[in-house]
């Protein structure tokens, strides 16, 4: 939500909180795996304005006691301790394994997986460093919120010029996974978002690779309850 390439972000916001508010009586947990916001930085005292409608959802979800967790992506990096306190949500900056209906799921956003270019790992390493987040907050934010925000336009633009999703990230998931499943067999579940494809494949015995896809035009997100796991997209079942 707020990327420039929505036509109109407000009902973009509001196709998200309609589609939390239909899940609201039969959610046990809801995770988010990042991206879920093009841009937030929080300050000490403040933080940016907009999502009033979907931060009220996530607030009446979990006091509701919906269990809600939001594993941080490259564009929503920045979280820090505002929506933790406010909403009674867990943010997770990398990955966690939860058990879930009987079955073991490894869970991140998935950007900081695979053979990333020496660029890319060098801009990551920028933004997720203390001293360069704490710079960063010195500077008044009608400076920083539309260098964000074009720098995120540009990105976006250059990405879609390459070809989107890029066959290298899978890949480079796919190998993650055939790696880190030889000594974790125990997980039957390995779910990403960060590429914006919906996908469900077989990658090493026993287990399957599940990536989310994306709520710009797919409006995809997975369920998994007693009857197992269903991939689904909202407002086409």
């Amino acid at each position: 939500m707020g990327a420039p390439y929505f036509p109109d972000s407000r009902e973009a916001e509001k196709r998200v909180v309609a589609f939390l508010d239909s899940i609201k009586d039969d959610a046990d947990a809801i995770y988010l795996l990042g991206d879920v916001l093009d841009y937030w930085y929080e300050y000490r005292y403040v933080v940016p304005r907009g999502f009033v409608r979907f931060f009220g959802k996530l607030a009446e979800l979990s006091d509701s006691g919906i269990k809600i967790t939001w594993l941080i992506g490259n564009h929503d990096i920045w979280i820090f301790d505002y929506l933790p306190k406010e909403l009674g949500i867990r943010v997770v900056d990398g990955s966690i394994t939860e058990l879930i209906h009987g079955k073991k799921v490894y869970m991140t956003h998935g950007d900081g997986i695979g053979n990333l270019p020496a660029s890319f790992r060098f801009i990551r390493g920028i933004f997720r460093n203390r001293v360069c987040q704490k710079l960063f907050s010195a500077i008044h934010p009608r400076w920083t919120v539309p260098f964000a925000y074009g720098w995120s336009r540009h990105s976006r633009k250059t990405g879609e010029e390459r070809g989107v999703p890029d066959a290298r990230v899978l890949d480079g998931l796919r190998e993650f996974v055939k790696e880190y499943h030889a000594n974790n067999p125990e997980v039957d579940f390995y779910m990403f978002g960060h590429v914006h494809v919906l996908s469900r494949e077989n990658v090493a015995a026993g287990c399957e690779m599940i990536v989310l896809g994306e709520w710009i035009r797919t409006f995809s997100y997975a369920v998994l309850d007693e009857n197992g796991l269903k991939l689904l997209k909202w407002g086409v079942n």
